[in-house]
């Protein structure tokens, strides 16, 4: 007899940077995820280019390691979902945001009713399933360069998000063409009431240029 798909239930440490402002209290929070391939030190500095002085910048770390190909060599990468079980690991997202959430308030840094998200590539599907399925945590999210949930019109689990929402691509993403995105930006247009776009001259990137609309977005 073969059995598949067997499973056993354990624990494993999810990583995360933090950084406080000294003296901060009842901050607002940004919580910035990596894209595929990437690592919580660089979302952090991503953030940290765009977050006003006052906030709280919380960045994770994605659960699965692999190596990626650079000019210099192989570096170690970190992801998101696989193909195998993804539902699992949205999961694990949510409760990975949650957790840091719930970790932060409950010592007084931060302003539960100011919590912003901000995302770049792959981690962007994954920010508007948590956005979705808890519209009532998030103060605003940031998305950018990356695609959009497909199950919008399936998923029981989503309500309306009325939260401020910008989203950002380039015009010559070797990951997704232009159409592509302007497909995403009008379905989100079409669902949220507060949602506001902008396209740019870039590739598959946060550029200078988009640092600064994200952080006038941050500071409204």
């Amino acid at each position: 007899m073969q059995q598949t798909d067997l499973s056993l239930k354990t624990e494993i440490n999810l990583y995360y940077d933090i950084h406080v402002p000294e003296g901060s209290e009842n901050a607002p929070l940004l919580i910035a995820v990596h894209g595929y391939g990437a690592h919580k030190r660089y979302m952090m500095r991503e953030a940290k280019a765009v977050a006003p002085r006052s906030f709280v910048i919380a960045a994770p770390q994605a659960p699965h390691q692999h190596f990626r190909k650079t000019d210099d060599g192989y570096r170690i990468g970190y992801g998101w979902l696989t193909d195998f079980k993804p539902e699992e690991y949205v999961r694990l997202h949510h409760d990975f945001l949650l957790g840091i959430i719930d970790k932060l308030t409950r010592a007084g840094s931060i302003d539960p009713a100011r919590i912003y998200l901000y995302g770049f590539s792959q981690a962007c599907g994954l920010n508007f399933r948590f956005a979705f399925t808890y519209p009532e945590i998030l103060h605003g999210i940031v998305a950018v360069c990356g695609g959009i949930p497909g199950d919008l019109d399936t998923n029981e689990c989503y309500r309306p998000f009325a939260a401020d929402t910008f989203y950002l691509y380039g015009d010559d993403d070797e990951f997704y063409t232009r159409e592509k995105f302007v497909g995403f930006d009008e379905k989100l247009r079409s669902i949220l009431p507060n949602f506001e776009s902008k396209q740019f001259a870039a590739t598959h990137e946060i550029t200078e240029d988009m640092r600064v609309v994200i952080r006038k977005f941050l500071l409204k």
